[in-house]
């Protein structure tokens, strides 16, 4: 069976520090790699001197999206008239991940605009996938695709797990896959451990949080144990990332790790 890899998300976890103390407290805390949606608030030299420093591998980074409360908060790669936002979207990130060593690029899809019919965003969404497939191939970076919950984003361009992995067997070949985030899948679709065994070929990262909460495994109504052996019996080569609000304090709510590592064994 495979040895569990889990990073520790920075947007998320260790919150208790600003955020450049947060790689050395997650180094010390046992992670040794680390995701993180946003980047671009720092220099990439500044980030790669704290991975480096830290002994971390950067494991995932997510391309821009706009400001809290803008139609673009979620991304651009579905919305009509941004063609030229998209792609220099697609680009800086693409420039942070090969600075950064980080081998994924999250091309975050969008929230289909008022007004905008769910055919024609889907579309823009395919056409722009394709186009960063290509970027993201001649950088030596592959990126995955998330589907993300109706209740948490409403109006979210892809809207289940099949859908997606259309998305990258249509587009994408051997660059393109998908993120499948636990919490989310739990929420829409359920049936964890089936639809996860039906996509693995396609799942190039994972990421664990708990509903309804979204604390740390455990807290919630997810059977950890169960999920996760079928992960480990699927032989799964990637990274786990931490992506959850700890219910208390970090480094104390990382127990889960303990008691649910085993179920790769």
């Amino acid at each position: 069976m495979t040895t569990f890899r889990f990073d520790a998300n920075l947007k998320w976890l260790f919150t208790e520090l600003e955020f450049e103390a947060r790689f050395d407290a997650a180094a010390a805390a046992g992670f040794a790699g680390v995701e993180f949606p946003s980047p671009y608030g720092y220099a990439a030299p500044v980030l790669r001197r704290r991975l480096r420093d830290a002994g971390l591998t950067q494991v995932l980074i997510n391309t821009p999206m706009g400001a809290p409360g803008t139609p673009t908060r979620s991304g651009l790669a579905c919305i009509p008239g941004l063609d030229g936002e998209f792609r220099a979207g697609v680009e800086r990130g693409l420039e942070y991940a090969t600075a950064l060593d980080c081998e994924l690029l999250h091309v975050v899809g969008g929230i289909v605009p008022d007004g905008v019919g769910r055919d024609r965003a889907f579309a823009c969404y395919v056409a722009n996938i394709a186009w960063a497939a290509e970027q993201a191939r001649e950088a030596g970076v592959r990126i995955v695709l998330e589907a993300q919950n109706k209740r948490d984003c409403p109006g979210f361009v892809l809207q289940s797990q099949e859908q997606a992995a259309a998305v990258a067997e249509a587009v994408g070949g051997d660059q393109v896959g998908l993120l499948l985030d636990f919490y989310h899948l739990q929420i829409d679709e359920g049936d964890l451990i089936r639809t996860y065994r039906r996509f693995q070929e396609r799942v190039w990262h994972l990421q664990v949080a708990d509903p309804p909460g979204r604390h740390e495994p455990g807290t919630g109504e997810i059977g950890w144990r169960a999920v996760l052996r079928a992960v480990a019996e699927s032989g799964y080569p990637g990274w786990i990332g931490c992506e959850y609000a700890p219910a208390g304090e970090t480094v104390a709510g990382l127990d889960w790790v303990r008691r649910f590592r085993g179920a790769a064994a």
